[in-house]
């Protein structure tokens, strides 16, 4: 008896006997694409937020909980932004 004879005896008689590839769930990547919206939207951003930081590069002094700390804004920028991201994580990151 051939493979495919074994094969469709045993899907007639109830049992099933399938491949590795017949069981694989379809691919997930096909029909969406690296560049969404969201995405391209969020480069954006995140590109103009870095030309803004690195633009400002006058000194700046700042005190909040510290005493007075003289350092260039896109330092303080830039530090800003970090704690802004992992806040905006953490909150995402909860939601699910």
């Amino acid at each position: 008896m051939s493979p495919r004879e074994t094969e469709s005896s045993d899907r007639s008689a109830g049992t099933s006997t399938l491949s590795p590839e017949e069981t694989e769930s379809p691919d997930r990547s096909a029909g969406t694409s690296t560049f969404t919206p969201g995405r391209i939207a969020i480069t954006a951003l995140v590109v103009l937020v870095l030309v803004f930081i690195f633009e400002s590069t006058w000194p700046v002094t700042i005190r909040r909980l510290i005493p007075e700390v003289s350092m260039p804004l896109w330092l303080a920028l830039g530090a800003a932004a970090v704690v802004g991201a992992i806040c905006g994580g953490y909150v995402i990151r909860r939601r699910r």
